[in-house]
């Protein structure tokens, strides 16, 4: 497919979520600029999407650091010219641990990838959008079943999944004078590298362990790409995608 002329980045680009999200972009026509740790996997990831056409770049990133995140948007601009949508999908997560062993550094991991490093890009990303022309663009923020629901032992992670829901929120009211549009989605048990402990069976709130069910991640990119083509008068703010049977809706 020829390129549809938007712009995309995504963090985290280089496996599980990240990847299937960024070769569905580039294969509606989106020019896509991959973000994540390490090149070799983000490498993988445009070996993955066959003929890119000069439509990939991939750059290398710690999303939790201003400059880091500075230069990759500087980079986005420099090579496309425009920035129309922002997938801020970068996670991380700490050991399931009690509450009371966590180290601060522990804490300070998860909560600087998952909910500084989306502040950092959302406020590159609203520079960009609120200054090109034509005006605007879309941010979209993945949640997590964990922005609604804990698991047990998962405090860094839920924290900041709930701290992601009040930032989807306040950058959809303060952006949307901007043309910028702001939504959330949150998944439940897609099938990736991060839910395969499920297949053998995961701690529950009552204390047992339970094999969860799980959904195929074309799912999850099927989403992500109807919330990005939605015209920027309308938007989807929050939109929960997840396995039927996992243990959620009425607590299993």
């Amino acid at each position: 497919m020829t390129g549809n002329g938007k712009v995309a980045l995504v963090t985290g680009a280089g496996s599980g979520i990240g990847r299937a999200a960024s070769l569905a972009l580039h294969g509606a026509g989106y020019a896509v600029v991959l973000a994540g740790r390490r090149m070799e996997k983000l490498e993988a990831t445009i070996a993955a999407a066959g003929p890119s056409n000069g439509r990939l770049l991939a750059v290398a990133a710690d999303v939790s650091q201003p400059e880091p995140v500075r230069a990759l948007f500087s980079k986005t601009v420099e090579t496309f010219g425009r920035l129309d949508l922002l997938f801020n999908n970068a996670g991380s997560n700490a050991p399931g641990i009690p509450f009371e062993d966590l180290t601060f550094e522990q804490w300070s991991k998860v909560v600087g990838v998952n909910l500084t490093g989306a502040f950092l890009c959302a406020q590159e990303a609203i520079k960009i959008m609120k200054s090109q022309t034509p005006r605007g663009g879309r941010i979209i923020n993945n949640g997590s079943i964990s922005a609604h629901a804990p698991r047990p032992n998962s405090a860094p992670y839920t924290a900041s999944k709930h701290g992601m829901t009040g930032l989807t929120k306040c950058i959809s009211l303060d952006c949307r004078k901007y043309d910028i549009a702001c939504g959330q989605i949150d998944i439940g048990n897609a099938v990736t590298e991060m839910t395969e402990r499920m297949a053998a069976g995961v701690p529950q709130a009552d204390g047992t362990r339970a094999v969860e069910a799980r959904m195929d991640i074309r799912h999850v990119a099927d989403a992500i790409l109807y919330m990005a083509n939605l015209p920027l008068e309308a938007n989807v703010q929050f939109m929960t995608v997840m396995a039927t049977k996992m243990p959620f809706v009425g607590r299993g």
